[in-house]
């Protein structure tokens, strides 16, 4: 059967990795969204688009060394959301960094911080975002 979604709204599904990654201490690694991007100015969990051809996992991987300068060795799914922005439709897959290997920084100009899980109520976070925040907090 042929799909029959108009091709403008099949384009617009984005799908994104999201990395949970936390220190020793059990804080939370959050990074602020350049202005000039989609949702700008707010705080997000790091991660990216997964490209085509790219599994979810090396998309996270490639991701976390672009953007933080991290080495992605273990991690595992922790939830699905998927968030309709009305200019744009994502899915984002949501992974908990088990470990990793590097010190955390801004490889692309964009500030970092960890946070403790129960200072993430005090950011702004893009919509999509809410229920991991949620769901981290409820953990």
């Amino acid at each position: 059967m042929p799909n029959t979604a108009p091709e403008s709204a099949m384009s617009s599904l984005v799908h994104v990795v999201v990395g949970i990654i936390r220190n020793i201490q059990g804080e939370v690694l959050i990074a602020l969204r350049d202005q000039k991007k989609h949702q700008g100015g707010l705080w997000e969990f790091p991660g990216g688009k997964v490209e085509a051809g790219e599994s979810v996992i090396e998309a996270l991987k490639r991701e976390l060394q672009e953007e933080l300068g991290l080495e992605l060795i273990s991690s595992f799914p922790l939830l699905e959301v998927e968030h309709n922005y009305g200019d744009k439709l994502v899915r984002l897959d949501v992974w908990e960094v088990e470990s990793f290997q590097g010190a955390a920084s801004g490889k692309e100009g964009q500030p970092i911080k960890w946070v403790e899980l129960e200072e993430l109520q005090n950011y702004q976070f893009p919509e999509a975002n809410i229920e991991i925040v949620t769901f981290l907090l409820e953990k």
